[in-house]
């Protein structure tokens, strides 16, 4: 039903660009200003503890949104899903009422914000981060994906210094939860030199098992970030993997991808595309933005656009 209903409200929503549009923001329902007003996007959120969700404080009545830290709550295309995914709340309330044993519903969108019911107030860690996002959740991906060989490059720069590289470190965390058994991968960290992120595994990727995965993120926390970012040697580098790889016949022998975590792109390396992923494309491109600059978006939102 859920799927019905947000493919009919899909289908009858036109698209406007000044679309205005206040939503309860699950981070900020409830919070105040420094004079005592709520916050935009906030607004008073009745929540009561109720036993069959673990006596969590929630709203049996209303669904929230969470958007993810490096995107802004506002942006047009968040703005307008979430106006039209309004409709869902009349499914999710009805859903619970014919079976009460249902626990969480929600909705997630390609976009990148998410739709809970019930309604519950979303806590930041001690860094002011909430690195959810459910595009990199293990059951959205698997819905949309095959197995697949990945290198995730990741800009330590001195532009990624502080809370920049806290999120970054995160998403890429985030990544590896989306990744399974049939998966293959390895993680670079790039300035104007590249690292890889566990050196005893250079040039090869590893199978994303859980004890991989965990091994590689307590690697992660040793990355810091000075310099200058060479992002044409990291997508060689990445290339050049993902091909030697494949020519091994170890990895996924499918889909074969590089997810690009970064704070900006100053160029479009098509020389770098040109060479090694023209004309059939094998390899898609993903890039995570982190900030809400948008200086250098459009050069990586040319690279995924482009290699698809």
């Amino acid at each position: 039903r859920l799927v019905e209903a947000a493919e009919d409200a899909h289908l009858q929503h036109d698209e406007d660009p000044n679309l205005q549009y206040e939503y309860f923001n699950a981070v900020l329902i409830n919070e105040l200003d420094e004079e005592g007003n709520n916050v935009e996007l906030g607004g008073e959120f009745v929540l009561q503890p109720n036993e069959h969700f673990n006596n969590l404080s929630v709203n049996l009545s209303l669904s929230v949104v969470q958007v993810p830290t490096n995107m802004y709550n506002k942006d047009p295309a968040i703005v307008n899903g979430v106006y039209w995914s309004e409709a869902l709340n009349k499914v999710f309330v009805d859903n619970f009422e014919r079976d009460p044993s249902l626990i969480w519903q929600y909705f997630g969108s390609a976009k990148g914000f998410f739709r809970q019911y019930p309604g519950i107030k979303w806590t930041p860690d001690e860094h002011g981060v909430i690195a959810f996002d459910c595009r990199n959740r293990k059951w959205y991906i698997q819905a949309a994906t095959s197995p697949k060989d990945v290198v995730i490059l990741v800009d330590v720069s001195g532009s990624m210094k502080g809370l920049r590289l806290t999120i970054a470190k995160q998403t890429v965390s985030s990544i590896l939860d989306t990744l399974g058994d049939d998966d293959f991968f390895n993680i670079i960290a790039y300035n104007e030199e590249l690292r890889y992120v566990e050196p005893c595994l250079n040039g090869t990727l590893v199978q994303a098992d859980i004890t991989n995965k965990d091994h590689f993120r307590e690697h992660l926390d040793k990355l810091y970030a000075k310099g200058i970012g060479m992002l044409d040697i990291a997508l060689t580098e990445a290339f050049e993997l993902l091909n030697d790889f494949n020519q091994t016949g170890r990895g996924s022998v499918c889909s074969q991808a590089i997810m690009l975590v970064t704070d900006g792109a100053v160029d479009m390396y098509d020389t770098v595309f040109d060479k090694y992923n023209s004309p059939d494309k094998k390899v898609r491109i993903f890039p995570y933005l982190i900030g809400r600059e948008s200086a250098f978006a459009d050069n990586l939102k040319w690279m995924a656009c482009t290699n698809k």
